[in-house]
């Protein structure tokens, strides 16, 4: 089998300006701080990012997560549900530097897992009716143009269509892997994180503590390793 360990040092070689990027966690739980850190190192900017929250902006109230890179500016549009604990992911965008597009947590899920899942999009009742519906953004799907927040009406009751999304890296965070890259998560660390590995080209995940295949209960094993391109060790 070949190695899945990676070298916190190689991780700039997965880096390029202008990527997405998938970050787990929840209010910095779950959130990798040395891969974070290593985005910082690297130089790359104008990034989409990905992920629940902003974490925080002062390391003594909590876990920093994106925060790192919410203070350094590294980020072009962040993709989320909550900055509302990162007074600077907040002021950035109301002063029009970093573009937010903040979106109901169930809602980001469902995106993710429809991504993940080969799904063409999802139909939900929340948002309609409020500004989330009224956002609209139109991308482009091999080559066709689609309206992001079209409204579909199913038996009377109107939904809002949600698109998958997906990113070129998932950076993730777990308690526990195996050398192959089976994952446990401890509580709130689980998270989107299950999700994100679904849904992103490369899967690169920070574990605390790496052990031998076999020595993690099948039953206890939240991410399967066939999943994980690669394992950062602890330091």
């Amino acid at each position: 089998m070949k190695s899945k360990r990676l070298g916190i040092e190689q991780v700039a070689s997965f880096l390029r300006d202008g990527m997405t990027i998938m970050y787990g966690g929840f209010m910095g739980n779950g959130t990798p701080p040395r891969l974070m850190q290593a985005i910082l190192d690297s130089g790359v900017k104008d990034l989409t990012m990905i992920g629940d929250d902003t974490a925080f902006l002062d390391a003594s109230r909590g876990p920093e997560g994106v925060g790192l890179l919410v203070r350094n500016k590294r980020i072009k549009k962040l993709i989320t549900c909550h900055i509302g604990l990162n007074k600077e992911a907040q002021r950035q965008m109301i002063a029009g530097e970093m573009e937010i597009e903040l979106i109901p947590i169930g809602t980001l899920a469902e995106r993710i897992r429809a991504a993940g899942s080969g799904l063409g999009g999802v139909l939900t009742p929340t948002g309609v009716g409020t500004s989330v519906g009224e956002a609209r953004q139109d991308i482009t799907i091999n080559g066709k143009k689609f309206d992001q927040k079209q409204t579909i009406n199913i038996n009377g009751r109107d939904f809002l269509l949600e698109l998958p999304l997906t990113a070129e890296l998932a950076l993730l965070e777990a308690v526990k892997a195996d050398t192959f890259g089976n994952l446990v998560y401890y509580r709130s660390m689980r998270n989107h994180n299950p999700l994100m590995a679904l849904a992103a080209q490369t899967v690169i995940v920070e574990a605390h503590e790496v052990v031998e295949v076999g020595t993690i209960d099948p039953d206890h094993v939240m991410t399967p390793g066939i999943l994980i391109d690669h394992i950062v060790y602890p330091a």
